[in-house]
């Protein structure tokens, strides 16, 4: 029986089987899109009528015995930053509704099509990505389904909506200061920011060149593993990706991690956060038995180099745009590209200078282990509209500081998975990112995979 709960893989496995039909699984998920988005505001876009052909076409190539891909009949939706094939390219923003439909789908959504997944529609976003909540004021907030009244986190916040809802078991987002681990953590999911470079970006809409990275977002470890395979390879048309060769994780993920050499972040990353937060990361530690500590160097200053980096290269994609529709952007958005405008060159340079010592840093650090445990959020989602949160008892703005923890892991590319705690029952959900080494997913997946094994890490739709 398929029903919201049901993860891709066994959706994948029951069409491959005979068991289900990728219409009916469609079915199931456009209904709980009509019956549940009303009151989420997941989706900006929903593609019934695409989304129909396409599952009848997986049910016909069944029946002529052709074999099926391992996401066959299973839906998804992607960020609206994703280019789909007729769909103005929105990007969370008023002003790309101007823009003519895409012609063609982005690299990602044609490779989770070609593995046989079925895209049924396009997710609401923080306008360009800038935002750490899931709040947009042209379409409304993405609302959080563990408490209506609460963030869903951004700036994938439509992404981590319509999966932890059961509208879809598949989302992709993007990630370039936490965009992806923000809202995995607030809405109980799965996420994977893989190492910068690795997943092609062809057919998004970016946001900062130099740190961009896209993910998907799903409920269980497999069906990261399986979207994050069908998704890899190069890709000629993004340069950054066009000669690392795809790695597959699937396989490897119950391989087990005796040797690996996992360590929980002290410094920064204890330094701050509620206490919850802490707790989940010490959970994780203890089912993992390990009792090692280490400090990232300089993440602090890790994480002010991105905020440069964000700020004055956001600001230049968006140069003319400034110019000529300035009070069509949210005011939020605008007066942090403004100010981007306005910093000398020189900042970006040393910014930049910074970020090279600082991923030198960390490569070190990784010789002497091969997972770090951190926190993904420095608390639980905050309510609709606040503007501000408690911190180890300072004031300090919401929108800024959800990304507390996943800046200084973002501004030197390493893969991240979030994973969620499980011993939150009647609590809303906090999540705990587990790091490797650049080009090592498979490591974080295996880690992660073993936690939801013996139930410490587990994500539940709504």
């Amino acid at each position: 029986m398929i029903d919201v709960q049901s993860k891709a893989f066994e959706i994948a496995a029951a069409v491959r089987d005979g068991k289900l039909s990728a219409t009916e699984a469609l079915r199931v998920s456009l209904a709980r899109i009509e019956s549940s988005n009303p009151a989420l505001n997941a989706f900006t876009a929903v593609t019934s009528e695409r989304a129909r052909a396409r599952a009848a076409a997986i049910d016909q190539a069944r029946d002529e015995g052709k074999m099926l891909g391992p996401l066959a009949g299973v839906p998804f939706a992607v960020k609206n930053l994703f280019d789909v094939a007729g769909l103005a390219t929105l990007a969370g923003s008023k002003i790309n509704r101007d823009s003519p439909p895409a012609g063609a789908d982005a690299a990602l959504v044609q490779r989770l099509e070609a593995a046989g997944a079925i895209l049924v529609g396009a997710l609401n976003m923080g306008e360009y990505a800038y935002d750490f909540t899931g709040e947009n004021i042209h379409y409304g907030p993405s609302r959080n389904p563990h408490d209506p009244t609460c963030m869903s986190g951004g700036s994938s916040g439509g992404s981590g909506t319509a999966v932890a809802s059961g509208m879809v078991p598949l989302a992709l987002g993007s990630d370039t200061n936490g965009s992806i681990r923000v809202p995995s953590s607030l809405c109980g999911l799965f996420g994977l920011k893989p190492t910068f470079g690795r997943l092609s970006r062809h057919g998004s809409f970016p946001f900062v060149a130099d740190l961009d990275h896209l993910g998907p977002m799903t409920r269980s470890v497999t069906d990261l593993a399986l979207s994050y395979d069908a998704m890899q390879g190069p890709d000629d048309m993004d340069t950054w990706c066009a000669q690392k060769p795809a790695e597959p994780v699937t396989a490897k993920l119950d391989a087990g991690i005796d040797g690996l050499r996992i360590a929980v972040a002290d410094g920064y990353f204890a330094d701050q956060g509620d206490p919850e937060v802490h707790e989940a990361v010490a959970a994780f530690a203890k089912a993992l038995k390990t009792e090692r500590r280490v400090t990232v160097p300089e993440a602090g200053r890790g994480r002010a180099a991105a905020y440069v980096i964000t700020t004055v290269e956001g600001a230049n994609l968006h140069r003319e745009r400034l110019k000529t529709r300035a009070m069509d952007f949210d005011p939020a958005v605008r007066d942090r590209f403004l100010a981007g405008l306005m910093l000398p060159a020189d900042w970006l340079v040393q910014a930049h200078r910074f970020r090279r010592w600082y991923q030198a840093r960390a490569a070190e650090l990784f010789k002497e282990v091969d997972i770090i445990l951190a926190p993904a959020t420095p608390r639980v989602a905050p309510k609709l509209g606040q503007a501000m949160m408690t911190l180890n008892g300072v004031e300090m703005p919401v929108r800024a500081n959800l990304g507390l923890f996943t800046q200084p892991i973002s501004a030197i590319g390493l893969p991240v998975v979030a994973a969620p705690y499980a011993e939150r029952a009647g609590k809303l959900p906090i999540g705990v990112q587990i790091i490797a080494a650049p080009w090592k997913e498979e490591l974080a997946l295996r880690v992660a995979r073993r936690l939801e094994s013996i139930g410490i890490a587990a994500s539940k739709a709504v």
